[in-house]
């Protein structure tokens, strides 16, 4: 890798993390806290365990971005219930997705309707993210995925793409969303230095139901992972550095999937950083 752009893509960076036992101990080994630490919800086991974390680590310091699915909220009673346990924690940044709790735990079905909810409530966050999806969604066409980016983007201030493996996909996707004029700025999702036999081993710790939908949902990631000389976030950058760091692609750092392996994560960072200043 090389430039000026890579090396501030990696400091604008996110963690992203799972609401696991021993993630919190992980963070504060390992993370420092200029580092944003995004923290997922299971359609399984719900916003709870969600919410719990994000509090810890609130209060040790770090700014941290809870992910509210859409789908696991039951009612509008719930969600204040969220926003209010949200801002009591100091959190000013939420990631909302749709989810995919299937059946929905209540009425809401998709991000649109929770969006426009917060911002009915008086735009309790300062900062609300949105997805994006580079490669196709299995259920929804291209141009629907983007459609429903500008729909969102009056109430929302940033986007988080999905995870990419391609980097000439990734830099179609974002010509694209640009030449659509969706504007918002863009945390690009990749995955840190994961080995398929550690992503294995975490999914199986994640509950039985829980690990048999991840596999499921994600079962071209572990073809990516083992394919012959495996994956990279080194090369992937590398290949994708010019369509990423011009100044019309509007990207404003990584979201960096870890599958809670943050020292891992966080040594291939500074490594990375360092060889970019050689």
């Amino acid at each position: 890798m090389g430039g000026d752009g890579l090396k501030a893509l990696l400091s604008g960076v996110r963690y992203e993390v799972l609401p696991a036992r021993a993630t919190e101990e992980k963070v504060l080994a390992h993370v420092p806290r200029d580092v944003v630490v995004t923290v997922t919800a299971s359609p399984v086991k719900g916003l709870e365990p969600t919410l719990d974390l994000v509090g810890r680590l609130a209060a040790h310091g770090y700014r941290v971005v809870p992910h509210v699915p859409a789908r696991l909220l039951r009612d509008d009673t719930h969600l204040k219930d969220v926003v209010d346990r949200l801002r009591e924690a100091g959190v000013d940044d939420v990631f909302v997705p749709a989810g995919d709790a299937d059946p929905p735990a209540g009425a809401y079905d998709g991000a649109l309707p929770v969006l426009r909810r917060l911002s009915e409530l008086g735009s309790p966050f300062s900062h609300v993210g949105i997805t994006g999806y580079p490669e196709s969604h299995p259920l929804i066409h291209d141009d629907l995925t983007i459609q429903a980016m500008w729909d969102k983007r009056a109430h929302a201030t940033y986007i988080v793409s999905n995870l990419c493996f391609d980097a000439r996909v990734l830099g179609e996707w974002v010509g694209r969303i640009r030449r659509r004029d969706v504007t918002l700025p863009l945390y690009v999702g990749v995955a840190g230095p994961v080995q398929r036999a550690k992503l294995l081993a975490m999914a199986t710790k994640i509950g039985v139901g829980e690990s048999t939908r991840f596999l499921t949902k994600h079962a071209s990631w572990f073809l990516r992972f083992a394919a012959p000389g495996g994956y990279s976030p080194d090369r992937l950058l590398a290949r994708g550095a010019e369509a990423l760091t011009g100044p019309s692609a509007g990207v404003a750092g990584l979201h960096v999937f870890t599958f809670n392996q943050v020292a891992e994560t966080e040594r291939w960072r500074r490594a990375a950083l360092e060889r970019l200043g050689e």
